[in-house]
């Protein structure tokens, strides 16, 4: 049977005819959304902040976790805990320091590595690329990998399990936007790569469905002495990235989209100027993503819609109530202190429920949920006219 959209957008009461823009005096806005700001939207507009709750109780709840409170575990890659999984990603957080004596290889899916702190050498089948904090380093399935610390690193991982990583469409503002695919490296045959070969017993841990196998070379098999193609590992530094931006307009995290896989994608927000526009909200908008749960790390910086936020933690808001900026950053909802943002973090959005895992759990901020309660009303400020 065909099927019609339905069709123009309506409106009842006072509101803004613009999203994000010009509120009605006195008045806080929330997004109801589909389909990860990709579909149909509707922007309520309410006389109480949206997170004005005073209890919370059940399952369902915003979580924070500080991951540099944990453990620090000892050997593979595949010892590092599980924070947040589904079906469809796996994300994890290592912390390592010397000189790996074995190889991996993950065969459950394209590994996207985020180096949060530290820096280290990291040699693949394709050859040898130098790596830092800042770095996104995808590693195709099945790639062999290990890395040799300068300076002890914290890496998060993030699996793309049975599934590949690939760039999103910039759509109207074509593929040079955000970064060019040139800013891309790859691995090298250098002398670095050729020096590290040897005759030397080589253990190889793979990962599938799970599991690890071990795999003992007599020789280094990380042999190459060339290659040519379209598939290898990149690499991409944060700094590289330039963001969208609109002086008129805050933009949703959408626009910030790195990397896209099945049902999930990779945004980073970045330093960038805030809204110039005396109507524009300069500060993200209460939102329900009702489609997505969404996850933030928070890499290096001011995080200006968080309290109590340090480098190092996660934030997890599953789909299924509101949320958006803290209370104190309210007050600069429409006139900001500082000319631009200062923060650097990484979003995962995805598309089916994620689940917490036992690395998460043991250092969880069990009052995360609590830390939007405020004392007496919150006014919403005034918009200064034009």
């Amino acid at each position: 049977m065909a099927t019609t959209p339905i069709g123009l957008p309506r409106s009842s009461g006072t509101h803004s005819r613009q999203a994000h823009c010009d509120l009605p005096e006195g008045t806080f806005e929330r997004e109801l959304g589909k389909e990860g700001f990709f579909g149909p939207a509707t922007q309520m507009y309410h006389r109480h902040p949206p997170t004005g709750w005073t209890s919370w109780s059940g399952p369902l709840r915003p979580r924070a976790f500080d991951l540099t409170k944990l453990p620090v575990p000892a050997g593979t890659v595949w010892d590092a805990p599980v924070i947040l999984h589904n079906a469809s990603v796996q994300m994890r957080i290592w912390n390592f320091a010397g000189k790996m004596d074995h190889l991996v290889r993950n065969a459950d899916g394209d590994e996207l590595l985020f180096v949060h702190k530290g820096r280290a050498a990291l040699f693949t089948d394709y050859g040898h690329l130098e790596i830092a904090a800042g770095d996104y380093v995808m590693l195709p399935r099945s790639t062999m990998w290990r890395i040799e610390t300068a300076e002890p690193v914290t890496m998060l991982l993030f699996e793309a399990t049975n599934g590949s990583y690939s760039l999103p469409d910039r759509g109207m503002v074509g593929r040079h936007a955000v970064f060019d695919p040139g800013m891309l490296d790859v691995p090298a045959i250098d002398e670095a790569f050729l020096a590290q070969q040897d005759e030397k017993e080589w253990p190889v841990l793979i990962r599938r469905r799970g599991e690890i196998s071990t795999v003992v070379y007599p020789f280094n098999p990380l042999d190459a002495v060339g290659w040519q193609g379209d598939l290898a590992p990149v690499r991409l530094n944060v700094r590289d990235i330039r963001p969208l931006m609109s002086h008129r307009y805050h933009l949703p995290p959408s626009a910030h989209s790195t990397f896209v896989a099945n049902r999930f994608v990779i945004c980073t927000f970045v330093p960038r100027p805030f809204e110039s526009d005396p109507g524009a909200l300069k500060v993200p908008f209460f939102h329900n993503n009702d489609d997505y749960d969404e996850v933030i790390f928070y890499h290096a910086g001011d995080f200006f819609s968080r309290d109590n936020i340090h480098p190092g933690m996660v934030t997890f808001h599953p789909c299924g109530f509101t949320h958006g900026p803290h209370p104190k950053a309210l007050s600069r909802m429409f006139e900001q202190t500082k000319t631009a943002t200062d923060e650097y973090a990484v979003m995962l959005d995805t598309r089916d429920a994620l689940e917490v895992g036992e690395g998460a759990s043991s250092v969880e901020w069990g009052d995360y949920a609590e830390s939007w309660k405020v004392a007496g009303p919150v006014t919403a400020p005034a918009i200064r006219k034009r």
